[in-house]
């Protein structure tokens, strides 16, 4: 078997960096855009200029809750945040990281019997940088399992 990297200091966060990068640019430039068209169109009343740059801003929040996604590692836990949700779980609970070819992100089994989709680590831009990250959240987990057998 080859030999593994050292695992990384806890805490560790795992982000899909390079789509966090485009979206938190898009939400920037999405409102830049719309706040400049209502201010440049002299056509418009202070109601609707208002209304333009609201839904600018609107718009831009949603693309920013699009970049919220991470994997958070502590000794602890995991904490897994999503685009709504957060979830916290133990190292036990988590019993297999999976990251299959063709899926959009990665899944951890649970104990329960539930899987948890964990869209901090994605491979969409980062391909490489998605399994890199997958296999040491994996080392992870097999090294708390260890310690809790061992």
């Amino acid at each position: 078997m080859s030999e593994q990297a050292p695992l990384p200091p806890l805490p560790h966060t795992f982000r899909p960096g390079r789509t966090r990068v485009v979206l938190l640019t898009a939400a920037v430039a999405i409102f830049a855009v719309v706040a400049a068209v209502a201010l440049l169109l002299d056509r418009l009343g202070p109601g609707e200029r208002v209304s333009f740059i609201f839904t600018g801003a609107l718009l831009s929040a949603v693309v920013v809750l699009l970049a919220r996604p991470k994997v958070v590692a502590e000794e602890s836990g995991v904490t897994v945040v999503n685009f709504a949700s957060t979830r916290r779980l133990e190292w036990a609970e988590i019993i297999r990281v999976n990251l299959r070819v063709g899926d959009p992100w990665v899944f951890l089994d649970l104990s329960d019997g539930t899987s948890l989709a964990a869209i901090g680590i994605q491979p969409g831009i980062a391909k490489q940088q998605a399994i890199a990250d997958a296999n040491t959240l994996r080392a992870l987990v097999e090294a708390r399992a260890q310690e809790r057998q061992g």
